[in-house]
């Protein structure tokens, strides 16, 4: 028998995730049976979705979220013993996988790219859900073009850091929002063209000074004000793919922040916005893996991450990540 630990979640979050919301969990687990895997977790993730997605579940639940893990027992020949494999099996230390079910929303366990190298992480990461995010709802949606101006908010985060340096590569100008000055001059060091701390800035007056020509493309993590301040600066048929609003998850679903309206202008400038799930993407996945793995390889893409170590402090991790402490994609080391 193989003791694991798990996070169970007993109650609905209220504003910011509090520590007695979860439960540490200790239990057996069986023997595998025919077509299932052992897997001893290496790297968890924690991700905005876990805290917007609270209220879609019945409490109590077992925390979801993917691991890059390594298969230490195997009754499937295609996940042989040794075989790292990412899944979204959640904040656990082991897990039983039964590699024949039929496709869950958050996609079927996988083998872990080869990364040639590069950290295992990155499977969560880069290579993994916030990479396949970035790269299909940014080259999709927006559609840049080189010589365009692009606008990433919640840009020293784990998709938006990505998105401002695949805007680069594509030959756009980059202007990215966060919150701090230490990120500011971060983004500005992997190649963003422009910085913006929108906690201390008049955001329509600095967006002016650094897009004078306007914004043709809009990569939105944030929501909420500074949201509606770059839409309305942007140029006709300028394209938005919006992402997450993380500026709202910690409120109450009764008392959503309220913004400027965005119609007039989404119809004055014929402007296309459109919402994107990772979940419609996942598989075809592979198909954003290979370039972000040459791209990093190249010295292109600088992907950062923010490592906490232990089971224990993933709480803190996740709580971290949501006030915004992480640089780049925040992940938790076993």
């Amino acid at each position: 028998m193989v003791k694991a630990r798990k996070y169970v979640v007993k109650k609905v979050f209220e504003g910011l995730p509090k520590r007695e919301d979860f439960e540490i969990v200790e239990y057996e687990l069986p023997p595998i049976r025919n077509g299932e895997i052992l897997v001893k977790a290496e790297w968890v993730s924690v991700d905005p979705y876990m805290r917007a997605y609270n209220v879609r579940f019945p409490i109590p639940y077992d925390q979801f979220g993917y691991q890059v893990g390594v298969v230490e027992d195997s009754k499937d020949p295609r996940f042989p013993v040794g075989t790292r494999v990412v899944s979204h099996t959640g904040w656990c230390d082991y897990s039983i996988i039964d590699t024949n079910e039929p496709q869950p929303p958050a996609g079927k366990v996988y083998k872990l790219p080869n990364l040639h190298g590069l950290s295992n992480s990155l499977g969560v990461g880069a290579v993994g859900m916030p990479g396949t995010t970035a790269y299909f709802a940014f080259l999709e949606i927006c559609k840049p073009k080189a010589g365009e101006t692009v606008v990433v908010t919640g840009a020293a985060g784990a998709v938006g850091s990505l998105v401002g340096q695949i805007a680069k590569i594509k030959g756009c100008k980059v202007i990215g929002f966060a919150g701090s000055d230490e990120k500011v001059k971060w983004l500005e060091e992997i190649g963003f063209d422009k910085a913006i701390n929108y906690k201390t800035a008049d955001i329509k007056t600095a967006l002016q000074e650094a897009a004078p020509n306007g914004v043709d493309c809009f990569f939105d993590n944030v929501g909420g004000e500074v949201s509606s301040s770059v839409i309305y600066q942007m140029n006709d048929f300028g394209r938005v793919a919006v992402v997450g609003s993380i500026s709202s998850y910690n409120e109450s679903p009764t008392n959503i922040p309220k913004a400027t309206i965005l119609q007039p202008v989404v119809v004055a400038k014929e402007l296309t916005i459109a919402g994107f799930r990772v979940w419609q993407a996942l598989h075809r996945q592979s198909d954003a893996h290979n370039p972000l793995i040459k791209w990093i390889q190249s010295g292109e893409l600088k992907p950062r991450e923010h490592i906490t170590e232990g089971f224990e402090n993933i709480y803190d991790a996740f709580v971290g990540m949501l006030k915004g402490e992480n640089f780049g994609k925040a992940v938790v080391k076993l």
